[in-house]
Parts: structure tokens; C-alpha cells; sequence
């Protein structure tokens, strides 16, 4: 295992709290759902997520800052947690069980801040993958029950399945005539959207995903598990890593004719 086992560990258990705090509340009647200043809904599972989230990190790590999507950066260092306390909550709060809590470490290096460790938990789906760097990516309900994942080969965009979040998003960027390029090209394009498609490409089961338009909550976690799985992921630039503010994800060998199509 890495260096990062202690930490891997730690984040499985934020992410049981999450977990509990989240299906406590999916689905119920009396959910309080507010619309942010960008126009995009929080619930408070959101927020009492990255609540526990925090304290847990607290006490636990009280040296590592903390980025997370409802309450912003605290604190400063080489290391630095970032927290998507539900991943999809416009799923979350109409009861669609695609939404998952997102949690990544990331170390400051060469460059700026690196992804290392990554936990996608989705318990709604009964899902949760993880990585962290150097030892491989794993599904499964615990770290002592866990499957390897692996990318798929696929090695032609004529045999790949794609997957994205919406058309809207692609338009409104002047990226859709490259975009409904590649859907005519694919053998096959969903509309899964969120962490989901990072999952499918990490797990095998898509080839391709790109979003034209991310935060680096929405991306940390998925960043290493793709690539631990065998997988690239980049901005739309081409740039690696979650900086970009946009995603491309393969299987690897799709990876440069997936710019092609969406790049700048």
C-alpha cells in the first residue's frame, strides 16, 4: 500500500457518516432544498454532510486545510481535503439514486496541488469506489472487500461508448458541433451524467466521458481513480489532472481522438 493507506482508511469512514446522514434524508417529504447564488440547488443533506465531513477532518487532521463546495477553503498547508457532499443533488432531491459524496486528499507539489487519494460513495446505488496513489483503484463495500478495477481496451471511438451529462452545457460553451460529432461516431452515447461516467470508464464498462463545464470538488476524487484504474484524465485543454474546469476521461487509448472532437 502507499503512504496514503492511514488517510484511504479515514475517508472511508467520512464517508460511512456521509453515507448515513445522506439516506437519512433522502427521499424525505420535509427536505429544506434552497437555490444557491449560481442558481443550482443545496439541500440540507448538503450541507449537514459537509458539516460532519469537516468536523470529522477536524479532529482527525487538524493540520490538513479543507475545501469543500457548501462552506469554501479553510485553513492552509501542503495537504488539502476537498469534500462534494452530494455529487448530483438535483438527483438527490427528486429521489433519483444517482448522487454520491466525494472525498479527495490532495498534496501540494510541482505545479500546485495533486490528487492523491479518492472515495466516491454513492449509497443510494449501494456503490463505492476508491483509489489512492500507487496502489490501484477498487469497488466494493469495504477495503477488505474489494474488487480491482481496470479500464477497458477498446481502441477505436467507432467501438466506444461515450458518456456525458447534457447537451445544454456543450452548447452554451460553442462546443456542440465537435461534440455531436463524436455522438455520430460512437457506437454508443448516455446521458448518465455527475461522478457515474468517471466510474463506468474507471470500471470498464464506458471508454470515454468529457463535461464542458466542472468545479475541482466535482473532479479530485475522480482524477485518481481513473488514472489508478489505467485510465487519463484531463481538462478539455488536454492539461491533467482537475485544474481545468472541465473534464476528458478514456480508457487511455481513446484519449487524443476525445480532444480532438472536444478540445480547444
Amino acid at each position: 500500500m502507499s503512504d496514503y493507506h492511514d488517510d484511504l482508511r479515514l475517508a472511508h469512514v467520512l464517508a460511512d457518516a456521509a453515507d448515513a446522514a445522506t439516506m437519512d434524508r433522502f427521499k424525505a417529504l420535509d427536505l429544506k432544498v434552497e437555490t444557491k447564488p449560481d442558481m443550482t440547488p443545496v439541500s440540507e443533506a448538503d450541507k449537514a454532510a459537509e458539516e460532519l465531513i469537516r468536523g470529522q477532518l477536524q479532529r482527525a487532521r487538524p493540520r490538513d486545510a479543507v475545501l469543500g463546495e457548501e462552506y469554501g477553503s479553510e485553513g492552509a498547508g501542503p495537504r488539502r481535503w476537498v469534500i462534494d457532499p452530494i455529487d448530483g443533488t438535483k438527483n438527490y432531491v427528486r429521489g433519483v439514486p444517482v448522487w454520491a459524496t466525494l472525498i479527495s486528499l490532495m498534496v501540494h507539489g510541482p505545479g500546485g496541488y495533486h490528487p492523491v487519494l479518492g472515495v466516491v460513495s454513492a449509497p443510494a446505488l449501494g456503490r463505492r469506489w476508491w483509489a489512492a496513489q500507487g496502489s490501484g483503484a477498487y469497488t466494493g463495500r469495504s477495503l477488505s472487500s474489494a474488487t480491482r478495477l481496470q479500464v477497458s481496451r477498446v481502441g477505436r471511438i467507432e467501438d466506444a461508448s461515450f458518456a456525458y451529462s447534457s447537451l445544454s452545457g456543450w452548447e452554451e460553451r460553442g462546443r456542440l458541433p465537435g461534440f455531436l460529432d463524436l455522438t455520430r461516431n460512437c457506437w454508443r452515447t448516455r446521458g448518465y451524467g455527475d461522478f457515474w461516467p468517471y466510474m463506468m470508464v474507471a470500471e470498464g464498462s464506458v471508454d470515454i466521458c468529457a463535461e464542458p463545464e466542472l468545479s475541482l470538488w466535482d473532479m479530485a476524487a475522480n482524477v485518481v481513480i481513473v488514472e489508478e484504474a489505467g485510465g487519463r484524465f484531463t481538462g478539455l485543454d488536454g492539461a491533467p489532472g482537475p485544474h481545468s474546469g472541465n473534464a476528458a476521461a478514456s480508457n487511455g487509448l481513446l484519449h487524443d481522438e476525445l480532444l480532438r472532437y472536444l478540445g480547444s
